[in-house]
């Protein structure tokens, strides 16, 4: 494990980063971020994203000509990590660290111009066009096509799960453009305005009630070829590249970490017995396992993130997996803890009822517990990342 405090730089760092959020994060979107909310409303993540960006912090890790902030790896961790057990919302993650990074390493002048700024400011929204009715952990099955008109993509078809398109301003993602032998052939990265004419997005609400996912349909939708990243049919390897960015962040090992304390400071006030649930042996026993399991991970993410030599692609497929395990195991943990208190929603009460019955923590317990079973399924399903693990790693075909 590293020790970031033998660093006095890093330390002072670290400092800063603190006194920063505890000055600046809004009480509100503390709270919502706290009742462990996968996703908060889209002008709450905008409002953080430009205290951020007055900052100079809204885009840390790209390059500074682009509005980075020139740290390094290590304060690039801190930062992530410390924005985490504070209860501050995540980045605004399609376009800070997938979209963005995707236009710099692949896209021309032009774009990395037209694109940028909005992220950098909070002033465009993304969402991702990946999955389709027959392609989403298998993405090379896509079928949504986009054929060529001289300057322009007719696009036809249906991207399916798309998180928060009904808010998104643009949409990024990968169409067919042409087939092959080689399924993965034929692909082209477009990024689309969602104001398009002929682009229509019908809400799909999840187990749990809520409205965060859509399928996306495009009718004759028109894109300039201007806004494809990359060269016409080779968008895999973009994707790809997209998509190793994606499992990193899934792996989520600092808000785990936060997701446990608040487990561990709810159980010292749940009673039990004579005494709590925190001194209750088999809970101690629960508990232990997920620090082990947690502490195990937080070091793979490390190794992966400060090893030069770490194969991106194997890491990102290994920190997704055992990430979103992890996570679950928390979730359950607490559902566990919370007993019968947990099928609670706070949106199922009616005027009349002041608060949830039981601890707060079972406002929403019953809603992200089945919330994020769906982790073990985006960006690419365990069981698809685990037979990457077996090729890439172990050889085996």
């Amino acid at each position: 494990m590293i020790n970031f405090d033998a660093d006095p730089d890093l330390v002072e760092f670290r400092s800063e980063v603190r006194d920063f959020i505890r000055s600046n994060l809004p009480d509100h979107i503390r709270r919502a971020v706290s009742e462990e909310r996968m996703d908060i409303h889209k002008e709450d993540q905008r409002h953080w994203h430009k205290i951020l960006a007055e900052q100079g912090w809204a885009v840390p890790a790209w390059p500074k000509e682009y509005g980075g902030a020139d740290w390094t790896d290590e304060q690039l961790y801190i930062f992530e990590r410390e924005i985490a057990l504070a209860d501050a919302p995540r980045p605004m993650i399609n376009g800070i660290q997938m979209l963005g990074p995707t236009v710099i390493e692949y896209g021309t002048e032009e774009q990395k111009q037209r694109f940028l700024p909005g992220v950098v400011s909070g002033d465009t929204f993304w969402c991702q066009g990946y999955s389709e009715p027959n392609a989403g952990s298998d993405l090379a099955n896509l079928s949504c096509k986009a054929v060529r008109d001289g300057d322009e993509y007719v696009v036809n078809g249906s991207k399916l799960w798309t998180t928060e398109a009904h808010v998104a301003d643009w949409m990024f993602g990968v169409f067919r453009t042409d087939t092959g032998e080689k399924p993965q052939y034929g692909i082209s990265f477009l990024v689309l305005d969602m104001t398009t004419p002929g682009i229509e997005v019908r809400p799909i609400i999840t187990y749990d009630g809520t409205h965060e996912v859509n399928q996306v349909f495009f009718d004759d939708a028109r894109v300039p070829v201007s806004q494809r990243i990359g060269e016409e049919n080779y968008g895999w390897g973009v994707a790809k590249y997209l998509l190793s960015l994606e499992r990193f962040g899934t792996a989520e090992v600092s808000r785990s970490m936060a997701s446990l304390e608040r487990l561990k400071n709810m159980a010292a006030q749940l009673p039990y017995g004579d005494g709590v649930l925190a001194n209750e042996q088999e809970f101690v026993d629960q508990v232990a396992e997920i620090e082990i399991e947690l502490s195990a991970l937080e070091l793979t993410e490390q190794r992966f993130l400060f090893d030069p030599e770490a194969d991106a692609g194997a890491s990102s497929s290994m920190l997704k997996v055992r990430g979103t395990e992890v996570q679950q195991m928390i979730l359950t943990a607490t559902m566990e803890a919370l007993a019968y208190n947990a099928h609670v929603a706070l949106d199922s009460l009616d005027d009349t009822q002041a608060f949830a019955p039981g601890p707060t923590e079972a406002r929403h317990a019953a809603k992200m517990y089945f919330n994020y079973r769906k982790t073990s399924i985006y960006s690419g399903s365990n069981e698809v990342m685990k037979n990457i693990l077996a090729k890439h790693v172990l050889g085996l075909s």
